[in-house]
């Protein structure tokens, strides 16, 4: 069966998957959720200097000493920024990269890059709100349950700026390993995902829409364990 490592999103961490964790388990699949530096359990660790480069260094890291390879690796959201420089440096590793309803960044590209229309409220948040280098938690889809948002938005940590301002950079080369897309269609309208699902179905990739908000890991666990169990297999 299929070992899957994540690269969550932003103000998330590995807590955010503990729906999932059981239900992968459960059909025979592995799957490690690790937090990123400065967020969740890791909070403490938060600082300034904490970059993209940094989160993909976290990601390495958990591939490299629990020796992990043929794995199916998910970035989700922001994660997928991180999940494409694991990809380039540790293709040897990687048999297929999911994006969930994530950033899909080529070659010099930066999240900012990417949603130019957000770059300066975000800013502007972090410098009146967090120590000029913190960005606050989005709000969380409307459809989360009440029950969910409780558990969830207390977890949810301050984001370091400049994971979204670094701009990735390939090492090896366009990244050709085998890749699926899954497309969120209960986002608004016009929303910043949809253009990497088009961009999926436009090279081939796989392409895949499930009936979820942004957050399926929360909201529609068994919906995202029934297709993740298909690519996986």
């Amino acid at each position: 069966m299929a070992t899957f490592l994540v690269a969550h999103g932003a103000w998330s961490a590995g807590w955010a998957w503990k729906k999932m964790r059981p239900l992968l388990r459960a059909r025979g699949h592995e799957m490690f959720t690790p937090t990123h530096t400065g967020l969740g359990e890791r909070a403490h660790l938060a600082a300034p200097g904490i970059d993209l480069e940094t989160h993909v260094a976290d990601i390495l890291g958990v591939l490299e000493f629990e020796d992990l390879r043929d794995v199916i690796l998910i970035g989700h959201s922001y994660g997928g920024m991180v999940a494409t420089g694991v990809a380039d440096r540790a293709r040897g590793r990687i048999a297929k990269l999911v994006y969930l309803d994530a950033f899909a960044p080529r070659d010099g590209e930066s999240l900012f890059d990417l949603t130019p229309d957000r770059g300066q409220s975000m800013r502007e948040a972090a410098r009146s709100g967090g120590d000029g280098w913190k960005m606050p938690p989005n709000p969380m889809p409307p459809d989360t349950p009440e029950i969910d948002k409780a558990w969830a938005m207390p977890r949810r940590m301050p984001q370091p700026l400049k994971t979204f301002e670094q701009k990735l950079r390939f090492k090896n080369g366009e990244v050709t390993l085998p890749r699926h897309y899954i497309y969120c269609r209960l986002c608004p309208p016009g929303d910043i995902f949809r253009q990497f699902y088009e961009r999926a179905k436009r090279d081939g990739w796989g392409a895949h829409e499930i009936e979820a908000s942004h957050n399926p890991n929360i909201t529609s666990p068994e919906v995202l364990t029934q297709l993740l169990d298909a690519i996986g297999r």
